[in-house]
């Protein structure tokens, strides 16, 4: 019987309450196809930088080195400067353990609306792959005569061949395995940002004819992916595009997708340990209210298991999601809604977990 060691990073607000929905349906579906969970809590989170001014221990990274998959809940103190608990938990954990690409699947599940008019589940549905490591995120740059009326700030998009290489590797691979319509297209900028995406556009056909010439591959602007992910996003199977880029089109795919409340995301090293996470803050005033949408950690928990290769666990999660979604028990995702269904963050968890130990 396999075992898997997982830490679980409650982190802020509504980020236990979530987490603790996630890991139920995760360990629904462990006890129906039979293998085991080992977990270990982490504090790390604005309470714990609040009460001793640590952030993220350096022995922290060296235990989490050690494990199978990290499960986040959220981070985001409303008593903690922005950027410190974003830099020193989430973007150290990326750098650090090497999870160059962020995954985030893009689909639309029945009974949850989209703002898209006249779109459906079958018109919404691919995945971008974003290289999640360089780019302009890495902080390279400086200023001069801050506060001044000659203040200059330069921060500066840098890629490697290495890092291009790899994050087309997998998106290459994550198509091919897929097998929807095979069609890889990369978002770029290549009219304007010719040096950075001249090289993502070599690398990318030069891959593609080489190793993976079974995949279509298509280009577009950043700027055009834009559009048509509102206008046709049934054109679309998987998206490769550098970080900053990504970092924008992903949250306009969770909005066409319905929202924050359903948006999962895989922050992957795929030789090493990934952490999966819902997409949404950490929403401090709902904090212990039990009325928080734990859809996106369920969704989070989902890819966790897929990424460990329990892909039949993980079918059976989404299964039950969807059977879930299609039962109408909710009248919508939002606070809202949720508290007009009768149901709770609590209820909704328990509801998939049952649907899941069946499925």
């Amino acid at each position: 019987m396999a075992t898997y060691k997982i830490a679980l990073m409650p982190g802020d607000g509504t980020g236990p309450e979530v987490l603790r929905e996630g890991m139920k349906v995760v360990k629904a579906a462990a006890h129906r196809f039979g293998f085991k969970l080992e977990t270990q809590e982490y504090d790390f989170g604005g309470d714990r930088y609040l009460k001793t001014g640590e952030v993220l221990p350096d022995s922290a990274i060296d235990e989490l080195k050690k494990v199978d998959a990290i499960f986040l809940g959220a981070i985001g103190h409303p008593d903690v400067k922005p950027g410190i608990l974003e830099k020193g938990i989430l973007l150290r954990v990326r750098f650090e353990l090497d999870q160059y690409i962020n995954l985030r699947p893009v689909k639309l599940y029945p009974n949850v609306e989209t703002p898209l008019k006249n779109k459906g589940p079958e018109d919404i549905d691919f995945v971008v792959v974003r290289e999640n490591s360089a780019d302009v995120y890495t902080g390279l740059g400086g200023a001069m005569r801050v506060g001044t009326p000659y203040e200059v700030a330069i921060q500066e998009m840098v890629y490697s061949r290495n890092e291009v290489d790899r994050c087309l590797r997998y998106a290459f691979e994550f198509t091919r395995k897929r097998n929807k319509r095979k069609t890889l297209t990369l978002c770029g900028k290549t009219n304007v940002l010719t040096y950075v995406y001249g090289l993502w556009e070599r690398a990318f056909h030069e891959m593609g004819a080489k190793e993976f010439p079974d995949v279509k591959r298509e280009y577009a602007h950043v700027d055009a992916t834009t559009m048509w992910m509102v206008k046709n996003p049934e054109w679309f199977d998987v998206i490769v595009t550098g970080n900053m880029f990504g970092d924008i089109i992903t949250d306009l795919g969770a909005m066409i997708q319905g929202g924050m409340g359903i948006a999962a995301g895989g922050n992957i090293n795929p030789n090493g340990v990934s952490m999966f996470e819902p997409i949404g803050g950490s929403a401090p005033k709902y904090t212990g209210q039990n009325v928080i949408n734990p859809l996106a950690a369920i969704f989070a928990g989902q890819m966790l298991l897929d990424h460990l290769g329990e892909t039949k666990a993980a079918a059976a999660v989404e299964r039950a999601c969807v059977a879930f979604l299609e039962s109408r028990v909710l009248r919508g995702l939002s606070v809202k809604e949720i508290k007009e269904s009768g149901m709770s963050t609590t209820k909704i968890g328990d509801a998939i977990a049952e649907l899941t130990a069946k499925a």
